[in-house]
């Protein structure tokens, strides 16, 4: 079929090995308009560095594939009025999931990184023959649910820890449950599920990538990204680029030690202090039910005393990652979040600036810490965005290279 045939609700390849300097500046004036929404071409030629003549070429083109549309007229008060050109949100759409400890979700998410359907499973620990067929069903109901313009998919992005049955003792879990997921390539098993090219990213990383591009990251050029989940993790930013670091796990928290190891004690991990978990384990002692760690309840009675204490040493554990990480990268600006209630996450930041307060800055600047805006939906947002960056972005290491 020609380029002239290519239906309405098809998309031109774009895709990353595709890159010559025509896409290339194509996706140059996609990028401009995510970043600002809606500009004229006059605004996107001063902007991007392109001629008049070749920004009408562009914005023709992607006009005719529906990936951009146009608003209306603005007037001024000198010259004709222009028109703002804005990225079509049925342009195309990509599928996130988050495969986490205690649940999993999925989001299509359209051209404009808008949620436009969102599914969530939860259970206790996921069970590999129930969740992979699962996984299947829900991105199948999703491009379904677009209908005619289901050919626009262009991809799903898949977010989950590295090593999903890592801590299992902490979790209460077998060698053999942890070794399931361990020992499994779960990117390779999505992919044998769909006809969708399927991306991989750590799940927090992902959270990352979501606030770098729909979030702080607009205002922020380099920060230190804390995603507080079942446990807690992070990412890095520097220079708007993410920081995979030599392993694809920079930024993960987790593991960062609280105090020195003591003889044959290797001594507790951020992880023990900072995590969900550890307020799930709080209610459940207290008979309380745990799944309040994830939702309003937490600062309700009778939960309410239960969450101040876990709040009080969790900020403690949290401002001594935050100080760590400054005299290491010399940061600037810390980025919070979680999958908590946004209620919490404001009592956990403020306890955490609290903290920060308290701690010895002598020979460091105390950067400043900031509420996340990708919210509880972070992983399988940030996962969502892969695939419409490799297929629409100009700089290919913006996000993530490693596997």
């Amino acid at each position: 079929m020609s380029e002239a045939a290519t239906p309405p609700d098809l998309l031109r390849p774009r895709g990353s090995n595709q890159v010559g300097m025509r896409q290339f500046n194509e996706r140059v004036v996609l990028q401009a308009l995510r970043m600002h929404r809606s500009l004229p071409k006059a605004d996107l030629a001063r902007l991007t560095g392109l001629s008049a003549q070749t920004i009408g070429l562009i914005t023709a083109r992607l006009e005719e594939d529906q990936l951009i549309v146009k608003q209306s007229r603005v007037r001024g008060r000198i010259g004709q009025p222009s028109v703002p050109l804005a990225l079509n949100p049925d342009g195309a759409f990509a599928i996130g999931i988050k495969v986490g400890r205690r649940g999993c979700e999925w989001l299509l998410i359209d051209f404009a990184a808008r949620v436009r359907e969102q599914h969530v499973m939860t259970y206790a620990f996921p069970d590999a023959k129930k969740l992979l067929p699962a996984v299947a069903r829900h991105i199948q109901r999703l491009r379904d649910g677009l209908g005619p313009l289901a050919g626009r998919t262009v991809g799903v992005g898949l977010a989950a820890p590295f090593q999903l049955g890592g801590w299992h003792r902490t979790l209460g879990l077998s060698q053999p449950q942890s070794d399931v997921w361990n020992q499994m390539n779960l990117g390779a098993e999505v992919q044998s599920r769909t006809d969708l090219p399927v991306s991989f990213a750590r799940d927090t990383a992902a959270a990352c990538v979501a606030e770098l591009v729909s979030g702080r990251g607009h205002d922020l050029k380099s920060f230190l990204y804390i995603f507080v989940d079942t446990f807690v993790g992070g990412g890095l930013v520097i220079n708007s680029h993410l920081h995979a670091g030599v392993h694809g796990n920079a930024g993960a928290l987790a593991s960062l030690p609280m105090q020195p190891a003591r003889g044959d004690e290797a001594g507790g991990q951020l992880i023990d202090e900072a995590s969900l978990w550890e307020l799930e384990q709080r209610y459940d002692q207290a008979g309380l039910d745990a799944t309040a760690a994830y939702d309003a309840r937490a600062l309700q009675a009778p939960f309410a005393e239960i969450t101040q204490a876990w709040l009080v040493r969790a900020a403690r554990a949290l401002a001594h990652a935050i100080a760590s990480g400054t005299a290491v990268l010399d940061l600037g600006h810390v980025v919070m979040d979680g999958s908590m209630s946004r209620e919490l996450l404001d009592a956990l930041l403020a306890q955490t600036r609290a903290a920060l307060a308290l701690c010895n800055w002598e020979g460091m600047w105390p950067p400043q810490l900031h509420g996340g805006r990708a919210g509880a939906q972070a992983c399988a947002l940030g996962g969502a965005m892969l695939p419409l960056h490799a297929n629409f972005a100009p700089d290919h290491d913006v996000f993530l290279k490693a596997n």
